[in-house]
């Protein structure tokens, strides 16, 4: 009796005109300078401006944390994301790369792990906090651990196979969220520091993902789709927090400027983590749709290299 080769497993694809194999290329390039416009524009707004810097600091006093069983679950929580994960998350991709035969996935990721959190390091040492909120306070923009949580979440995207980046990605998001909320309401930062160190590593990962389609241009491929449900989850979070944050946003700034106490310090706090939880969501958007494209291990791009 011969034994019947089972059915490849399919994969949901859409053709892709020729005339978009180079945008295929160059997106990655484009997410990366929008992001790193966007952390420069989180600066200017919120670290050298005296409205910007008050509603910062609002949001964070807002949240304030006075239960000593909370403070010691926040922390230790925090504490998880520090040079050791990053080192295991680096090792951990460099086996799951070599295990597919995506050596060159293996060096994007182990790049943006090392790039993001030494560019949010430097930032955090040079750059100053002119003193515009009267509160005194040092400069702590933008966030570590928003950055090493992120980093860690983005490399378990790129790095896992195709069909599980989308779930990865939905479980990543959430902690990630979780992480960069706490350090508002642990008063370890502000929001803009968490949302900054989301947009510094979606610029360094997209800058790597760029370097691995430079690598594999040359021919056409088809177009991946990402996770339908995932992609509509994370939407749908982001559409509903950012209208959120907008509209606290603008009611912590009246607040601060023209009607003092309109808004509580809970409230600000609110708005600010909103902020934030829309960020994670729309950076997760993106990195999920940026990896989705690229083609499975050890399968060549049809006219090109492999």
């Amino acid at each position: 009796m011969t034994a019947v080769e089972p059915r490849p497993a399919r994969v949901r694809t859409a053709p892709v005109p020729s005339g978009r194999s180079t945008w295929h290329t160059v997106s990655p390039l484009f997410v990366s300078i929008t992001a790193a416009a966007g952390a420069a524009a989180v600066w200017y707004g919120f670290i050298r401006t005296p409205l910007g810097q008050q509603i910062d600091t609002a949001a964070m006093r807002g949240g304030d944390v006075d239960h000593p069983q909370v403070t010691d679950v926040l922390s230790r929580t925090l504490n998880a994301t520090q040079l050791v994960i990053l080192a295991l998350v680096c090792v951990l991709a460099a086996a799951l790369g070599a295990l597919r035969r995506r050596l060159d996935l293996s060096v994007a990721a182990t790049l943006t792990v090392i790039a993001a959190n030494v560019t949010v390091q430097m930032l955090k040492a040079g750059l100053d906090r002119p003193d515009l909120d009267g509160t005194g306070m040092p400069n702590s923009f933008p966030s570590g651990h928003t950055a090493a949580a992120a980093s860690v979440a983005f490399v378990l995207v790129l790095v896992f196979p195709r069909a599980l980046r989308g779930t990865v990605g939905l479980a990543g998001a959430a902690y990630v969220a979780v992480v960069a909320v706490a350090t508002v309401w642990a008063e370890w930062h502000r929001p803009s520091d968490a949302v900054a160190a989301l947009l510094i590593v979606l610029a360094w990962g997209s800058l790597a993902v760029w370097g691995v389609r430079l690598r594999l241009s040359g021919g056409t491929r088809p177009l991946h789709l990402p996770n339908r449900l995932v992609m509509l989850v994370l939407g749908i979070t982001g559409a509903v927090t950012a209208a959120a944050a907008m509209v606290g946003l603008v009611a912590v700034a009246l607040s601060e400027r023209v009607f003092p106490d309109f808004v509580s310090g809970k409230y600000a706090f609110l708005a600010g983590a909103a902020g934030i939880v829309a960020c994670v969501a729309g950076t997760f958007i993106l990195w999920v749709r940026l990896t989705a494209g690229e083609p499975p291990a050890g399968r060549p791009v049809q006219g090109g290299k492999k």
